[in-house]
């Protein structure tokens, strides 16, 4: 998993921008031009083409030219290492929570015994 960091660190980037997540949803639907993709975005389309740049550098975003149009495809395969990742991540977290609320039932436990040992306030002593 350590030598994925570098590639998972690409596509967390990448993802790390409101755009290209947009991008990246639209995509999820088909296939589209850059045309069609740029279109709901208020951006010139040489800032709009570093976007997808940054997308194809992570692997997220597969593109190709036919005559004067680029088409863009998303590379779900990219996004299997992040879900790799985040597997791993829930694993040890639901680990630790289940070692915590373990601990936890053995705290209540505990007080549970300790108040049942104490004399109750409303027991009347011998004397009184």
């Amino acid at each position: 998993m350590a030598n994925q960091l570098p590639h998972l660190d690409q596509i967390f980037a990448a993802l790390a921008d409101p755009t290209r997540r947009a991008i990246v949803m639209r995509l999820c639907a088909g296939e589209a031009s850059v045309g069609e993709l740029a279109g709901p975005f208020d951006m010139a389309l040489p800032s709009f083409m570093k976007h997808i740049h940054v997308l194809e550098t992570s692997g997220l975003v597969q593109s190709e030219k036919s005559g004067r149009v680029r088409t863009c495809r998303l590379s779900a395969d990219a996004l299997v290492g992040a879900e790799d990742w985040f597997q791993q991540q829930r694993a040890v977290w639901e680990a630790r929570l289940d070692r915590f609320e373990a601990y936890v039932m053995k705290l209540k436990k505990e007080k549970e015994r300790a108040a049942a040992k104490r004399p109750s306030k409303t027991t009347k002593r011998k004397g009184s």
